[in-house]
């Protein structure tokens, strides 16, 4: 049987768009939205029918229909209390928390309510997926040595379980049952612990772990508090260094790959030293997640974008191939991961599960 999914993935300044017959793309949009025309809102959640209307827009001009669609997914968003990874069913309970944009604001909230706002009058399911606020940490795993700053779970869950699949269909066996790190490595880096099914230990893409083309990844704490109250920075200035000025953007001006590799041919000495510096952290990092697996991992899996560069993943190869085989998923596709999760709940090969229930089964974790 045929299923047409509409897949919607709102970002800060685009609403990507694909249209999917089960698991094969029949076509992809990306709308791009200009800051003239977002600065009309006053948040994102206003932006609802802005965006809506732009996405009918596209989907007439290439000829389709809303009428023609089994099903339509939208990129998961920020919800308090988080939920498990896993496909949702967008309804009236985690509509109410999506609009609520908490504890951050985050333009993929408005996945699942235009999701929503074009499934309900046709009838037609409304999925979620793998949120990026997706929690199954350990306990163990949220102790930083701070009891007022323990670690929250945000990583780029979607390619994460997404290659994960695809690493446990390779090997062979069932990935609820396997082990794996995986090293997502983009603009922002996500690295984690995945066993059993679940993510139980990993590094928040924001805040800590390796330094990124753009984020500055765990820095030293004393220094940091010093920066802080060194007069330099307001708060808003400091978060955007931290996070969009950072890394390969901080040490060289660019957040390009190609442009640091470019210079390391011409002999750069300053490029290929931080370039090393990211690929041993990105190392380390790994390295440290296999402590907490017990040394007991199936495949070390490398995927995103910085993938791509093949000696940037064959240096980090020679660092950890010690602990296990490693395997390259470069790129993320989050567009079809969204739409094979669809899929999946579609053929009756997974139950979409209810953010109610996490609702109302959350109890507030407590790092002692």
């Amino acid at each position: 049987m045929t299923f047409n999914i509409l897949v919607i993935n709102p970002g800060s300044t685009s609403t990507k768009i694909a249209w999917y017959k089960n698991d094969a793309e029949v076509w992809t949009k990306t709308i791009r939205h200009s800051l003239e025309e977002l600065s009309k809102f006053d948040n994102v959640i206003k932006q609802l029918d802005f965006r809506l209307g732009a996405v009918e827009g596209v989907v007439k001009e290439m000829g389709y229909s809303y009428d023609m669609l089994d099903a339509i997914i939208g990129r998961g968003g920020i919800v308090d209390p988080p939920m498990p990874g896993g496909v949702y069913q967008v309804e009236e309970v985690l509509i109410e928390y999506l609009k609520m944009c908490k504890p951050w604001e985050h333009a993929s909230n408005l996945g699942g309510l235009m999701a929503n706002a074009i499934a309900g009058p046709r009838n037609i399911p409304a999925f979620i997926a793998d949120s990026v606020a997706t929690d199954e940490l350990d306990d163990i795993a949220r102790i930083t040595g701070l009891p007022e700053l323990p670690k929250y779970s945000l990583a780029h869950t979607l390619n994460i379980k997404s290659v994960v699949r695809k690493a446990a269909k390779e090997l062979g066996g069932d990935w609820r049952k396997l082990r794996f790190i995986v090293a997502h490595l983009g603009g922002g880096f996500s690295i984690c612990a995945h066993k059993d099914g679940r993510m139980v230990d990993l590094n928040n893409a924001n805040e800590n772990g390796p330094f990124s083309p753009e984020r500055a990844g765990t820095v030293p704490s004393g220094d940091l508090v010093r920066l802080c109250y060194s007069g330099k920075y307001n708060i808003k200035e400091l978060r955007r260094k931290l996070t969009g000025e950072s890394g390969f953007v901080g040490y060289l001006g660019t957040n390009d790959m190609r442009d640091v590799k470019e210079r390391i041919k011409k002999g750069d000495e300053k490029a290929a030293l931080v370039y090393r510096a990211m690929a041993l952290q990105v190392a380390k990092e790994i390295a440290s997640y296999s402590a907490t697996l017990e040394g007991k991992v199936d495949a070390i899996i490398l995927t995103g974008g910085v993938v791509y560069d093949e000696d940037f993943a064959a240096t980090v190869t020679e660092r950890v191939q010690w602990i296990a085989p490693v395997l390259m998923y470069p790129g993320e596709n989050e567009m079809k991961s969204l739409a094979e999760n669809a899929l999946r709940v579609l053929k009756g090969e997974e139950k979409a599960a209810s953010y109610a229930d996490v609702v109302k089964n959350y109890k507030k974790r407590e790092v002692v």
